[in-house]
């Protein structure tokens, strides 16, 4: 056979190995299709392990078009000016200086530490911060991810001193990382990096992190005229050290790290102290050699180009219309491939559309655009229009092997493209409008109200903007911005329904038999498992389940003369009969039953009802309402009203009533802290007469006296205890030296509760419950603008969904010998135990509720207790109009219950317990 013989055959060969190959991965993927039709929807619900980012309880860049907001500190960064970098002026006295303030240490030991410190903990990370904060310089690199992100973030982190060497886990700690924040931004403290450009940025996303005082050794290098600035030629030239950089590729997710991947991060940071010192002789021996008229310091020169690094300040990328600059660019080489081809040009509306649902599923997937779709794939289905949804992923397997990136990691195609192919399909389709049109029909779909994809902390953000503009940018061009509120109402009550309410049934009707083949109750079926794993009961039917106890349960329900217990009930709105969506509701006020005797309050179903959203507007305002009635009739007043400053008036013990307040003038924490919030905020933005409107709440307190801008950053921490000031100034960056006047706020709510007490009834209140009753954070989200961004209609819902998610809330509740689970009683202990519960929120009304309970146990007892919450449950009949109640719901029920040898609550047992 000839030599052209050959070559037909290797080409033949070829063809058909491609053709195989083609055919293998299409089957495989048809196969792969089939098996995850029909059970979920989105690739993420069942690959969800892999979303490390998705533990991070707080994320300060999501995947929103909103741009990001820096760290505020003090008055250097004000809402109207973002561009103001938190800390430019200690960077600019630093660029200013003529001269250095330390040296590096000249030791060769520097560069011999073999050790490493792996930090995981929060313990660990505070005695970090603690250690640096003494040094005078350190190294510093970090390990992105960015290959399964959107915008990447922060795998690992290096730290360097001269004495060890430490790998700091930002994943496990992602939301504690801020603790280093002081070290980083002490302009007395070196930090030595190596091309830093990229890393100061990327610590301003994730945590927040300013660097100040930079020894950039790639900026040395250019000073010097180096051959090369990469960190792998200064470890070979100065260590006699040889890297692989391809490790820097890896995936840094990966716990616990491979050895190598760990000896490769701890030589990044390792030796730059050794470096940096290398670099700066030879600078100054650089400034020796030169003439003295040359006008240049070389060291002062590096430093300073260093530090012009540190006044970067991160920002979003974002096109005026999703994947506009991806499908400029795609379209530009692929017109060049063709060589100018003007039939190239019919493929460019197909090419924008697939760019726009590309960034648009990246966003909310947070995934990297190349993990979801490459950009030969796009050229290729735009080149080719697919006749049905499985030609797609035939033509994206075909197009990555022509790439030569079918052996790479990545799935052909991605999962999920695998999973939203027909949605892909659909952009082929000339029905279809504009990008506008496309981008909201596809976060629509995904994040809707019947959405595919699961809400997260990086595309919540993203659905709700982007949908609260779309809506009232429809309603100006109709209806005139009057009615922009109504428009954004609308998505922010969906978006509120999804985020909080119940996800799975909260009645699972399980049964529970006594001993004698009677039924005690319906229950859930962690009870039915509580008992079971504790050889308390065996199973008597499967389906649905129900066990029979092999005790003798105290009491039966008709003991009480009650069948609430021994009902099924269903999982629909009490009010309404609403059944897509309901949340719980606590009838009586948690600032009331917390402080009920345990037998009247203990793991009791009977107040907590489901209701939807519209209701429990509606059952929380009457509730509301009605607490301003008990608080004119028991003469103890909601809030401890502060109007004047300590600091500018001396109030005598006979006087410290003034301080006091009732109800209708003065200003609650709540009316407080919310305009000194949108002052602080918006006050340059919003109209004048709002601005006063605000303005004026603010000063009632301050007794009418003109504010200042200090005045208002104290405004926000009124009626907070010294724990929860120290962790909202932590949490929003801000140190105690700025609110100096926490000694003043402490003086006010004493002398506040001590005037309480003398102004009620009610003798002996505990003058310290006021400390830890109002606090800035729920657990429901960061901080309460986010709650209250929800809608003004849903602020009370969040505050109430707190709580309630507290409750034990189940369907049936033995009225005897009941036990209760684990985590009813961790629940049940977040909300009954004041000095733990951070429930009681912007809407919680320090001593007032316990004030109330202790005066009625006083006068009345507990038929007194029974009467008051006969009142609550009337209130709420009369608000809501219920029309599901379960059966034998009763405004009279019954509140008491004696607790049997298991329970947790058996005073005997407890004793018991503790003496053990």
């Amino acid at each position: 056979m000839g030599s052209r013989g050959k070559e037909k055959l290797k080409l033949l060969i070829a063809v058909a190995s491609v053709a195989f190959l083609t055919a293998f991965f299409a089957a495989r993927l048809r196969r792969r299709r089939k098996q995850r039709r029909g059970s979920v929807s989105c690739y993420l619900h069942a690959d969800q392990e892999l979303k490390l980012q998705y533990t991070f309880r707080r994320v300060l860049a999501d995947n929103s078009y909103s741009p990001f907001k820096h760290l505020r500190v003090g008055d250097s960064c004000d809402e109207h000016n973002s561009t103001s970098h938190p800390f430019e002026a200690e960077i600019m006295g630093l660029l200013d200086a003529s001269r250095l303030d330390f040296e590096f240490l000249s030791d060769e030991e520097l560069k011999r530490i073999d050790s490493f410190v792996w930090v995981e903990e929060e313990q660990q990370l505070k005695e970090l911060a603690d250690l640096l904060c003494k040094e005078k310089s350190f190294a510093v690199d970090t390990e992105q991810h960015s290959f399964r992100s959107f915008l990447g973030f922060t795998a690992l982190m290096q730290i360097s001193t001269q004495k060890e060497n430490y790998l700091i886990d930002t994943i496990r700690l992602h939301d504690a990382i801020e603790i280093l924040r002081p070290a980083f931004s002490d302009p007395r403290i070196c930090k030595v990096f190596h091309g830093a450009d990229n890393d100061v940025l990327w610590l301003q996303r994730d945590f927040h992190i300013y660097v100040v005082n930079l020894f950039d050794t790639a900026k040395a290098c250019d000073l010097l005229s180096k051959p090369q600035r990469s960190l792998a030629y200064l470890l070979e030239s100065y260590c006699g050290i040889t890297t692989n950089k391809m490790l820097q590729r890896e995936d840094w997710r990966q716990r616990p790290l491979p050895a190598e991947m760990v000896q490769y991060a701890q030589i990044d940071a390792q030796y730059l102290l050794y470096i940096a010192n290398c670099l700066v002789s030879e600078l100054k021996e650089k400034d020796q050699e030169s003439s003295p008229d040359h006008g240049l310091n070389f060291v002062l020169e590096a430093f300073r180009r260093s530090n012009m690094i540190c006044l970067q300040l991160y920002s979003k990328d974002s096109d005026a219309l999703p994947g506009e600059a991806a499908a400029s660019s795609i379209m530009v080489r692929h017109m060049n491939c063709q060589g100018g081809d003007p039939n190239a040009l019919k493929a460019q509306d197909v090419i924008q559309r697939l760019c726009a649902w590309r960034e648009v599923m990246a966003r909310v997937h947070d995934e990297s655009l190349r993990y979801v779709l490459g950009d030969q794939a796009i050229v290729a289905l735009a080149e080719k229009t697919p006749l049905h949804s499985s030609d797609i992923c035939d033509t994206i397997i075909q197009a990555e092997m022509n790439s030569d990136l079918i052996n790479s990691s990545l799935p052909v195609p991605s999962p999920l493209v695998d999973s939203h192919v027909d949605d892909i399909f659909h952009l082929f389709s000339e029905k279809i409008g504009g990008i506008d049109e496309i981008f909201s029909s596809i976060l629509e779909k995904s994040l809707g109200q019947n959405g595919t994809c699961p809400l997260s902390i990086f595309n919540y953000g993203l659905f709700r903007d982007s949908t609260m503009r779309l809506h009232s940018k429809a309603l100006s061009r109709h209806s005139g911005a009057t009615n922009l509120r109504q428009a954004s109402r609308k998505p922010s009550r969906e978006l509120f329904v999804q985020k909080f309410s119940c996800k799975s049934p909260v009645y699972h009707n399980c049964r529970i038999f006594a001993n004698d083949g009677r039924l005690l109750c319906y229950c859930d079926r962690r009870k039915l498992e509580w008992y079971l794993c504790r050889n308390l009961a065996k199973i008597v039917e499967e389906d649905p389940p129900a066990i029979m106890l092999l005790f003798e349960p105290k009491g039966r329900p008709e003991d009480e003369d009650n069948e609430f217990y021994i009902q099924s009930k269903k999982n629909i709105c009490v009010g309404c009969g609403e059944e897509n969506h309901y949340l719980r509701y606590r009838i009586i006020p948690s600032c009331y039953r917390m402080h009920f005797p345990e037998h009247l309050k203990s793991h009791r179903s009977h107040d907590i009802v489901l209701l939807c959203v519209d209701c429990h507007e509606i059952a929380h305002a009457a509730a509301e309402k009605y607490k301003r009635k008990v608080a004119e009739e028991f003469r103890i007043p909601l809030f401890v009203r502060n109007i004047v400053d300590l600091r500018e008036m001396q109030v005598s013990s006979d006087s410290s009533q003034s301080l006091i307040n009732f109800e209708k003038t003065g200003v609650s924490p709540l009316e407080l802290r919310t305009a000194a919030m949108a002052l602080i905020r918006h006050g340059q933005k919003m109209p004048s007469n709002r601005r006063d409107e605000l303005m004026e709440v603010v000063k009632r307190f301050y007794g009418g006296r003109d504010l200042s801008d200090d005045d208002l950053q104290k405004a926000l921490l009124v009626g907070m205890s010294s724990y929860e000031r120290k962790r909202f100034q932590k949490k929003s960056g801000l140190s105690s030296k700025n609110f100096k006047c926490d000694s003043d706020l402490d003086e006010v709510q004493r002398q506040g509760n001590a005037s309480t007490e003398r102004s009620s009834p009610v003798n002996g209140a505990d003058a310290c419950e006021l400390d830890g009753s109002f606090t800035m954070v729920d657990k429901c989200g960061d901080s309460d603008d986010k709650i209250l961004s929800a809608g003004s209609q849903n602020k009370g819902i969040a505050d109430s969904r707190g709580s309630n998610q507290c409750s034990n809330a189940d369907n049936g509740c033995l009225s005897s010998n009941e036990v209760v689970n684990t985590s009813d009683v961790e629940r049940k202990g977040d909300c009954d135990t004041p000095k733990n519960n951070s429930k009681i929120s912007l809407l919680g009304h320090g001593p007032h509720g316990k004030q109330v309970v202790e005066h009625i146990l006083k006068e009345q007892g507990e038929d007194g207790i029974s009467l008051f919450c006969q009142r609550w449950r009337q209130v709420f009949v009369e608000a809501v109009h219920p029309r599901f109640l379960p059966a034998g719901w009763d405004v009279k029920h019954s509140g008491r219950r004696d607790f049997g040898e298991y329970s947790v609550y058996n005073t005997s047992r407890r004793t018991y317990a503790v003496a053990s």
